[in-house]
């Protein structure tokens, strides 16, 4: 048994979409990058510069992501059989390394400049327009992707918007750096880049946390969730060693469903199929579900009472 969603085509119409989403911000990214190194090389501005670079990275992690989405839409294969979607989940991991690179990039700049080893940003009021009118531009790019994530259910579009959402922070804080050089305060400006180096790395370590879910295979949906729903199919007397797994987009779902031991093969084969389609049903996340069926006998209700006993503690 087992009942796998139909939809392929609304699946593959999500991947392109998200791809559509990457392509745009990829464009956008670069124009930032470009702005902030040229003026900040033009400028010899240590602060802008080192953001500028950071926010090449912030394009790179798009033409990663642009690969992994591009082998995560290729179908189910004989080597691959349950899809190629993890590597979705594994660009993001690799933006998440990207994202501690750029933390140890900030932090160096920073603590060179606090031994003295490096030049005092010059700032004028072209540094001032081209931080903030880039600033503006990640600030939509972050809220946008996060948006277009969240609708798509998208783990690779999260962890990029957390990236771009970095950046907004290095940002903020190289134009609070300025203005306190501005003002007479030099050592400001590599004090806040060691804060936006620390606001990085927990950036880093929550899309680690996202891309841990999908790649340990941590429990997608609760357990009494699915067996709720399994025992509201007509025939189902119990139901147990409910597991799921997968990405935020496509879980996968397996459980144990107890009918009457009196009914034929035939009885049991429909309720098994009722309670998976109906389960794909309930949850939209969910892609296929695998129900095995045993007799509600006394050694079955046993099985049942011990695991609701332990769901209870």
């Amino acid at each position: 048994m087992g009942y796998t969603r139909p939809d392929v085509g609304q699946d593959s119409a999500r991947l392109h979409s998200v791809r559509g989403v990457l392509w745009w911000i990829l464009l956008l990214n670069i124009l930032v990058a470009a702005a902030k190194l040229l003026y900040g090389m033009a400028s010899r501005s240590v602060g802008m510069t080192a953001d500028g670079f950071h926010s090449m990275f912030d394009g790179t992690s798009n033409v990663i992501g642009l690969l992994g989405m591009g082998i995560a839409s290729r179908p189910a294969d004989e080597d691959h059989p349950y899809g190629h979607y993890k590597y979705e989940t594994f660009a993001s991991a690799a933006i998440a390394v990207m994202l501690v690179f750029a933390a140890w990039r900030v932090g160096s700049t920073a603590v060179a400049k606090l031994s003295g080893s490096a030049a005092t940003a010059r700032v004028d009021a072209g540094s001032f327009a081209v931080m903030l009118g880039t600033l503006a531009i990640n600030i939509g790019v972050a809220v946008y992707e996060r948006r277009a994530g969240q609708r798509l259910r998208s783990d690779l579009l999260v962890a990029d918007a957390t990236h771009t959402g970095s950046d907004v922070f290095v940002s903020i804080g190289v134009i609070i750096g300025l203005i306190f050089v501005k003002l007479g305060f030099p050592m400001a400006d590599p004090l806040v880049g060691l804060l936006v180096a620390g606001a990085i790395l927990l950036a880093a370590i929550r899309v680690f946390k996202s891309a841990n879910a999908t790649l340990s295979d941590q429990a997608r949906i609760a357990s009494s969730e699915v067996c709720d729903v399994a025992l509201s199919v007509p025939g189902v007397l119990g139901c147990h060693e409910v597991r799921t797994r997968g990405s935020i987009a496509e879980v996968y779902v397996d459980l144990h469903v107890q009918v009457d031991p009196v009914a034929t093969v035939w009885q049991g084969h429909e309720i098994a199929e009722r309670v998976e389609k109906t389960v794909c049903d309930r949850f939209p996340q969910v892609r296929d579900v695998i129900a095995h069926l045993e007799p509600m006998d006394d050694y079955e209700r046993l099985k049942t009472e011990r695991e609701s006993a332990k769901g209870m503690e």
